[in-house]
């Protein structure tokens, strides 16, 4: 078994698809204890009886239309409207535009592809130093991953079991602290800009309001629907998606009908990607349960660490490293399962570890060697990584302090949970 498993990590290691090694882990997991594979395929089965797994395609659809039409101008056209007035405001008009519309797709690359476009330039024609520029695109696309309806939190709550709707909560506050303390070193990084994006008109704010009439009820639709009780999460996202596609397809026309089967495709691959990584976890998740490696887990942990704090300490470095080299959704489905039970045995609440864990692992997003926004910055500006690397650096650290932050403050989690 020693054997197979260096060959599993040897193949991951050279390339292997990550879902091919979970698999052939569990595998060789049953085979060992001498079960039936049987058991791997009912497992796997079993996700279909998942109440929010309709959610992910659903939401990620509607999002993918979203990146499609107009609305990420229209977007910027209403926080400049309401921001710009403020001197250095089109830095926060990107801050709040990335946000909204990262929680929306739940890719952040699609965020920087999208917004980058209209976001770039215009900062450098308002006076923004270039380099800051690049680190604030790049950086603020991967905000919005703890608002609903963002997928990474959907995919928390399915793994763990946890509800959807305490998650969508929870990440109110953690979020807008990540806001709140990026929006703020960039009004004081760019202090010496004077002039304002444009002048308050109440104007303009009307006319960016009725441009995006019909995007604005999207956040009333999905989080006033499922915390009504009127719909249930998979409804919300049923809802969101047919509404969207109504909106960006018959009202507006800015897709056309024979563009859709494309813009499906390309949803479906990511979709895809998570399920099939999914079905896998949840049959290496039964093996890890049957041979008893939480409970091992944490017998070792404890016998090493004594106090929550600590645990808290080592958790949050270890998902630092994590995120510098796997990617968010793997590391849901890989990681989640194993740290649950041991950091229920040091009284950490399930939903607050589920913001800790997605905050932690967002600056995965900036960090090399995976850093994904790194590379897809890179390549859609047209600059070298380690200026990428660099001009992202200052963010990352500012970040890194608002997780930290997180961490140990879960009032700021749990805040609009009932006890």
């Amino acid at each position: 078994m020693i054997l197979f498993g260096v060959i599993l990590v040897l193949l991951a290691v050279f390339g292997a698809p990550l879902f091919a090694v979970i698999a052939a882990s569990a595998m060789l997991g049953f085979y060992g204890q001498e079960s039936d594979l049987m058991i791997m395929a009912i497992e796997i089965q079993s996700i279909a009886s998942m109440p929010f797994l309709s959610a992910i395609p659903l939401f990620t659809f509607a999002g993918y239309l979203l990146s499609e039409s107009n609305a990420p101008k229209r977007l910027v056209r209403l926080t400049g409207a309401m921001l710009g007035w403020v001197p250095g405001g089109l830095a926060l008009v990107c801050l709040a535009a990335c946000a909204f519309f990262t929680a929306f797709t739940g890719a952040s690359g699609v965020t920087i592809i999208a917004l980058g476009a209209i976001l770039y330039p215009a900062l450098k024609e308002d006076g923004y130093d270039d380099k800051f520029n690049l680190g604030l695109v790049t950086s603020a696309g991967s905000l919005g991953l703890l608002f609903a309806p963002s997928l990474p939190l959907i995919l928390y709550g399915v793994i763990a079991e946890v509800s959807i709707d305490d998650l969508f909560l929870a990440g109110i506050m953690p979020g807008l602290l990540m806001l709140v303390m990026l929006a703020g070193w960039c009004l004081w990084v760019n202090r010496h800009i004077r002039k304002p994006l444009s002048s308050f008109s109440l104007r303009e704010v009307g006319t960016a309001l009725r441009e995006s009439m019909w995007e604005l009820p999207l956040p009333i639709v999905v989080l006033g629907g499922i915390y009504s009780g009127f719909f249930a999460v998979s409804e919300a996202a049923a809802v969101t998606a047919l509404y969207v596609l109504l909106i960006e397809v018959v009202i507006l026309r800015e897709i056309r009908w024979r563009d859709l089967p494309g813009i499906m495709r390309s949803s479906m691959v990511l979709v895809g990607g998570i399920l099939v990584i999914l079905g896998m976890s949840v049959a290496s998740t039964s093996y890890m349960i049957d041979a008893e490696i939480p409970q091992r887990l944490l017998e070792f942990v404890s016998t090493m660490v004594t106090s929550q704090t600590t645990f808290l300490i080592l958790l949050l470095l270890f998902l630092l490293v994590l995120g510098a080299i796997l990617d968010i959704f793997s590391a849901i489905v890989l990681v989640v399962p194993l740290i649950l039970p041991i950091a229920a045995g040091y009284g950490v609440n399930e939903v607050h570890l589920g913001i800790v864990f997605l905050a932690a692992m967002q600056l995965g997003y900036l960090t090399p060697p995976v850093g994904l926004n790194l590379f897809i910055a890179s390549y859609r500006f047209e600059k070298p990584i380690m200026h990428v690397y660099s001009a992202t650096f200052p963010f990352l650290i500012i970040l890194m302090l608002s997780v930290i932050l997180i961490t140990f403050f879960p009032q700021l989690s749990l805040l609009f949970l009932s006890e």
